[in-house]
C-alpha cells in the first residue's frame, strides 16, 4: 500500500514550545486527535487536551457489562453508554456559565440501597423540575432535560431497577429511544448541554459482549468480569479477545463500523492508542471490522502510549507483547496487505518509568521495528500519567 509523507518524519521537539504554544492560542483550530478509548483512564487527559484542541474525537467501547449500565442494557438491548457519559463531562467547558448545575444534575447517582418507591419518588421530582439538582438548571436547559426524564419513565416503567441509576445516562437511554435507537442525535444534545470542547462517539452502536479466552481454556464473557477492577482479577492471561451477541446464543461476530466512525478515523490529524485497560478499552476499540482498514489509510502519526502502572488486565505481558497483540487486531482486516507502518508509528516511553513486565522496555521495542520517542510523561511520586505532559506531548507530534 503506497503512502503519503506524514508529520512524525519532520525532525521534532517533544513537547515543541512552538505548537503547544500556538495552541494553547486558538484551541478552536487544534488538531484531530483521535482516541480509541474507554473507561476512566483518559479521563484527565481528556479534561488537560481541551486546553490545546477543542477537536479532539474520542471513540468510546459500548461493552459496559457492570453495575446500573447492565441493568439499563438488559431492560432495552442497548449499548453501554456510561463510559460516552463520562468522557462528554470530562470535555465539559468548566467555566460556561451554569456549569456545576448540569454537571452536578448528570453526574448524579440515584441512592442503591433505598426502597423502589423512594427511587421511582425521586426520579418524578426530577422529571416534574422540583428536585432540588434540577431546580437549580436554568431554563431552557432545564425542560430539555426534564423532557428525555419523562421519556424515560414511560419507557422503564414501575419494575425498572433504579439502583444507583446514573441520572446523565437515563437522558442519554431517552435520548436513544426516541431517536428509534440512534445515539447520535442525543449525543449532539448532550454535548451542546455542556458544551464538549471535542467529540466522544460509541465505535459500534450494538448490544455486544466482550468474551476473553484465557490461556487455560476458560472463557469470561462480560467486560466487567475482564476488567478484574469489579471482581477478583483474573488468575490466567488473556489468550484472544472478541465480541459475542448474546441473543445469537453468544455467537461470535465482527460487525462492521459505521460510515461516519471510518470518516472520523479518516479525518485525524494523530490516532493515538492511549493508556487505559489493554484489552477492555484499547483492544476491544479494534475488533469491529473495518477499523484496521480505516487506520491503514489515514495518512497521519499513529502513537501508542502503554500504561505506566500494573493493569490487571495485562499481567505478565511485555511492552513488546502489548504491541504485537495491537498490531495483530490493527491488521486484522488483511494481515497480508496492511503493513506495521500503517497502523503504528511511534511508541511513547517515559525514559524514568518502570514499565510492567518489562526489564528493558527500548530494547524490547526495538527488535520489532518500531520508532520509539522518550519524553516525560509521569508524575514523579506516583509513576502514574501526567495528563499535561501527555497532552503537551501529542499536540506536538500532530
Amino acid at each position: 500500500m503506497t503512502r503519503t509523507a506524514i508529520p512524525i518524519a519532520r525532525e521534532i521537539r517533544i513537547p515543541d514550545p512552538a505548537r503547544v504554544a500556538r495552541a494553547l492560542r486558538a484551541p478552536d483550530l487544534g488538531p484531530r486527535i483521535l482516541f480509541f478509548t474507554g473507561g476512566t483512564a483518559l479521563t484527565e487527559t481528556s479534561r488537560a487536551l481541551a486546553g490545546y484542541t477543542h477537536n479532539s474525537i474520542h471513540l468510546v467501547t459500548p461493552f459496559d457489562s457492570g453495575g446500573s449500565s447492565a441493568v439499563l442494557r438488559r431492560h432495552f438491548d442497548m449499548p453501554a453508554v456510561g463510559d460516552l457519559r463520562n468522557r462528554l463531562m470530562a470535555l465539559a467547558d468548566r467555566t460556561r456559565h451554569g456549569f456545576p448545575e448540569i454537571y452536578d444534575l448528570f453526574a448524579h447517582r440515584l441512592p442503591k440501597s433505598a426502597p423502589p418507591a423512594q427511587l421511582r419518588n425521586e426520579l418524578v421530582t426530577l422529571a416534574h423540575g422540583s428536585h432540588p439538582l434540577i431546580a437549580k438548571v436554568s431554563v431552557p436547559l432545564r425542560d430539555t432535560v426534564r423532557h428525555h426524564l419523562q421519556i424515560f419513565q414511560q419507557a422503564a416503567g414501575p419494575q425498572f431497577d433504579l439502583r444507583g441509576a446514573c441520572i446523565g445516562n437515563l437522558f442519554l437511554t431517552a435520548g436513544y429511544l426516541e431517536s428509534g435507537r440512534n445515539l447520535d442525535p442525543i449525543v449532539g444534545i448532550f454535548s451542546n448541554l455542556v458544551q464538549a470542547r471535542g467529540q466522544a462517539r460509541l465505535l459500534l452502536d450494538s448490544n455486544l459482549q466482550l468474551r476473553a479466552l484465557l490461556e487455560d481454556g476458560r472463557d469470561v464473557i462480560g467486560q466487567h468480569l475482564i476488567t478484574g477492577k469489579e471482581t477478583t482479577p483474573l488468575s490466567s492471561a488473556i489468550a484472544e479477545l472478541s465480541l459475542v451477541d448474546q441473543a445469537l446464543g453468544n455467537a461470535p461476530v465482527r460487525p462492521p463500523i459505521r460510515e461516519e466512525i471510518r470518516d472520523c478515523i479518516g479525518g485525524a490529524d494523530l490516532i493515538c492508542y492511549p493508556i487505559g485497560s489493554f484489552y477492555s478499552s484499547l483492544v476491544a476499540n479494534l475488533l469491529p471490522a473495518g477499523v484496521g482498514t480505516a487506520i491503514s489509510r489515514t495518512p497521519c502519526p499513529k502513537v501508542f502510549v502503554p500504561n505506566t502502572l500494573p493493569d490487571p488486565e495485562a499481567t505478565g505481558l511485555t511492552l513488546a507483547d502489548q504491541v504485537r497483540t495491537l498490531l495483530r487486531h490493527l491488521r486484522a482486516d488483511a494481515p497480508n496487505a496492511i503493513a506495521i507502518e500503517d497502523v503504528l508509528d511511534v511508541v511513547l516511553l517515559d525514559p524514568c518509568a518502570a514499565y510492567p513486565d518489562s526489564e528493558n522496555p527500548e530494547r524490547e521495542l526495538a527488535s520489532l521495528g518500531l520508532r520509539i520517542i522518550k519524553t516525560p510523561l509521569t508524575v514523579p511520586e506516583t509513576g502514574s500519567i501526567d495528563p499535561l505532559l501527555l497532552s503537551q506531548a501529542l499536540i506536538s507530534l500532530a
